[in-house]
C-alpha cells in the first residue's frame, strides 16, 4: 500500500472527528513513513509495519473516547468511552453488546425500583401517621425510613457498579490499544524510550 492510500484510508476512518485532532494524527503517520524512508524502506514496508489503517482509525478513535472519559467523569464521557469500545470491531461488538445490553437493562430496572423505593418510602413517612397503618404512627415513620434508606444504599450500589464497568470497559480499550502500540513504535523511537 502507498503512503498516499494509507493516508486517505486513515483520514476516512477518522472522519467525524475534531479537524486539528486529524491533522495531527495524519502528520505523526506521515512522519512513521518519512522515518521509514530514511531508515531505507519502502512506503509498503512502513504501511505493512503499522498495519491496516481503517483498523488503526477505530483504535485512535477508542482512545480518543478513553481519554474523554478519564478526562471528564461524566454520562457523555461514559458514553463515549462505551462507544469507543464498541468501535474498535465487529467482534467485539457482537460480544460486547448484547452482554452490555443485558447488564445495562438490569442496571436500569435497578434504578428504577430504587427511584420507586425512595417514592414509597416517603409517602409511608408522610402518610403513615396519618392512616391506619400496622402497628401504629411510630412503625409507619420507620418503615418509611427503613424504605428510604434501603433505596438510597441500591442507588449508591448501583452508581459503584456503573463506574466499575465503565472502567472495565476503559481496561478493555486500553489493552486493545496495547495489542496496537508495538506496531506503532518505529525502531528509532524504540531505541530513544
Amino acid at each position: 500500500m502507498t503512503r498516499e492510500a494509507f493516508i486517505e484510508r486513515l483520514r476516512e476512518g477518522l472522519r467525524g472527528l475534531p479537524p486539528q485532532t486529524v491533522a495531527d494524527i495524519v502528520a505523526d503517520y506521515e512522519t512513521h513513513f518519512a522515518d521509514g524512508e530514511a531508515a531505507g524502506r519502502n512506503e509498503a514496508e512502513v504501511a505493512a509495519a503499522l498495519g491496516d489503517p481503517g483498523r488503526l482509525a477505530r483504535e485512535l478513535r477508542a482512545e480518543i473516547g478513553l481519554k474523554r472519559w478519564e478526562e471528564e467523569r461524566s454520562p457523555s464521557g461514559a458514553a463515549a468511552a462505551v462507544f469507543a469500545v464498541l468501535g474498535l470491531g465487529a467482534l467485539d461488538l457482537f460480544i460486547l453488546l448484547p452482554v452490555l445490553m443485558t447488564v445495562g437493562g438490569v442496571l436500569f430496572g435497578l434504578s428504577m425500583a430504587s427511584v420507586a423505593g425512595l417514592v414509597g418510602g416517603g409517602a409511608m413517612l408522610a402518610m403513615g401517621p396519618f392512616t391506619d397503618f400496622p402497628g401504629g404512627p411510630a412503625a409507619a415513620i420507620l418503615g418509611g425510613l427503613g424504605v428510604m434508606s434501603g433505596a438510597a444504599a441500591l442507588g449508591a450500589l448501583i452508581a459503584l457498579v456503573t463506574i466499575g464497568i465503565v472502567n472495565a470497559l476503559v481496561w478493555y480499550g486500553r489493552l486493545h490499544y496495547r495489542l496496537l502500540r508495538p506496531a506503532l513504535d518505529t525502531p528509532s523511537q524504540g531505541a530513544a524510550a
